[in-house]
């Protein structure tokens, strides 16, 4: 075990790193620790175990994935909220000299969103390369593309916006106060990104798989790729997918059912309602991983566009963690909250560099989509990692993506990766303190209450 003091610097970087020995072998040891951590911050003094000997502490993983949201635009403005709450600013968030070039030259830059219902904007293949170099989608990293792609659509739907503004748009803790505040107390990181660089299908696949088997757009055939639930159930271990809404059919409205079937129809028993979920966790019977699909049909899923208020969402999200946060399920379990991919909303910093996940390239790509391969990331999405475990006020600075939540469950049960690029990941481990859980008794939230006058489909 080491002792590490990570709050003090304005940088959020570690100051001190000892030995647990060394701890033991005088008072004079512990009152440098102290002074080093500083009273102000002795919060961030904790004591951190690694690898599975840690994770085994963690009975249950509840993994959701809400839809279309980047982190510049949703959590971009964390800096001003941590520090209100005597914290350091910490996080990559939105840049005060953000821009993006309009279409006849007009730099449009970062500004507060009062509608909590914009109009859609287009994160597909195309259009994901195209905000990565609006001119040259397979050069270099500009990340000057989101207001040109946001024009497009508009202009192609018949949107009011236009101008693409909407791509800039932010929102910050007086729109989002539960995710503000669970992001805060709790952990996150400014290093998050979607595995793949298009559209929800292509990412929600790997959410399972860790790959897309090729597919760069929704497949139109079954896959054969082995999925988190696969590695469970073969190991003997349990799993539940809680769906929140049916599809017009009457069937649930969930990616495992869409993309492998035939497994889904073979285990329909674990496929359940939400309302089981919150029967699960009042009952100390959650399985050990789940995952939450998102209210795709009943406008709780954040998704920009069709009229749907992003506190809806929220207010969703919050009464899941809430139900657990408050259960005799709490003491073991780890909820991790992430978004899709980012929507096609601005955000400012570079896709990271990824792993080929099985050697497959793009086999779906039409005349008009840019070459690629699955070696670049998608865009950065919001974060939120709620346990008792969770290190408090914890900024993640490693780069990975959500496939990373894979690798942690495959840490913990001792299951074999699924691709080469939930292998890459970080496990995770560094937002837990497994020794020391600081959030035993877990904080309470403020209330998640949806505005509904504040939902148009208009700029600001």
């Amino acid at each position: 075990m080491h002792i590490r003091c990570n709050s003090l610097p304005l940088n959020g970087h570690l100051i001190e790193e000892l030995p647990e020995q060394s701890l033991l072998r005088s008072m004079k040891t512990n009152i440098f620790i102290l002074i080093t951590c500083g009273l102000p911050f002795l919060i961030g003094c904790r004591g951190l175990v690694g690898g599975s000997g840690g994770t085994s502490a963690v009975n249950h993983v509840v993994f959701m994935l809400q839809e279309n949201r980047s982190f510049d635009t949703y959590l971009g403005q964390l800096n001003v909220y941590r520090q209100s709450q005597g914290l350091p600013a910490d996080v990559d968030g939105m840049p005060a000299n953000a821009a993006n070039p309009a279409d006849d030259g007009t730099m449009i830059v970062p500004f507060k969103l009062n509608s909590l219902c914009i109009e859609n904007l287009s994160p597909a293949w195309l259009e994901s390369h195209g905000d990565y170099n609006r001119w040259n989608p397979g050069g270099p990293a500009l990340m000057d593309g989101f207001v040109h792609t946001a024009q497009g659509l508009a202009k192609f739907e018949g949107f009011k916006d236009t101008a693409g503004k909407r791509a800039m748009g932010y929102y910050d803790a007086g729109d989002l106060p539960y995710y503000y505040f669970m992001a805060t107390a709790f952990a996150t990181s400014d290093r998050w990104f979607a595995p793949m660089p298009t559209n929800s299908p292509p990412n929600r696949i790997a959410a399972f798989a860790a790959t897309t088997q090729g597919h760069a757009h929704e497949p139109l055939q079954e896959l054969t790729a082995p999925t988190i639930f696969h590695r469970l159930s073969q190991a003997g271990i349990s799993w539940k997918i809680y769906y929140t809404d049916k599809t017009s059919s009457g069937a649930p409205a969930d990616s495992l059912d869409n993309y492998w079937p035939t497994f889904a129809k073979s285990h329909a028993e674990n496929i359940v309602p939400v309302s089981q979920y919150l029967t699960d966790v009042q009952n100390g019977t959650l399985p050990a991983f789940s995952f939450i699909e998102a209210g795709y049909f009943s406008g709780r899923d954040e998704h920009p566009g069709s009229g749907e208020n992003i506190q809806a969402g929220q207010q969703y999200v919050a009464s899941l963690i809430n139900a657990l946060m408050t259960s005799s399920s709490w003491k073991d379990s780890v909820f991790i909250l992430s978004f899709d991919e980012g929507g096609a909303a601005y955000d400012h910093v570079v896709p990271m560099n990824a792993v080929r996940p099985d050697g497959i390239p793009p086999r779906d790509l039409t005349a008009g989509d840019p070459p690629g391969d699955f070696t670049r990331t998608g865009f950065r999405v919001p974060l939120i990692v709620v346990s008792p475990f969770t290190r408090k006020g914890f900024v993640s600075h490693t780069a990975a993506d959500y496939t990373a939540v894979l690798k942690f469950v495959e840490t913990r049960w001792g299951l074999s990766p699924l691709s080469k690029r939930d292998a890459a990941q970080m496990d995770m481990t560094e937002f837990f303190d497994f020794a020391n859980p600081p959030w035993l008794t877990p904080p309470t939230p403020p209330a998640a209450s949806v505005d509904t006058s504040r939902c148009y489909n208009s700029l600001p």
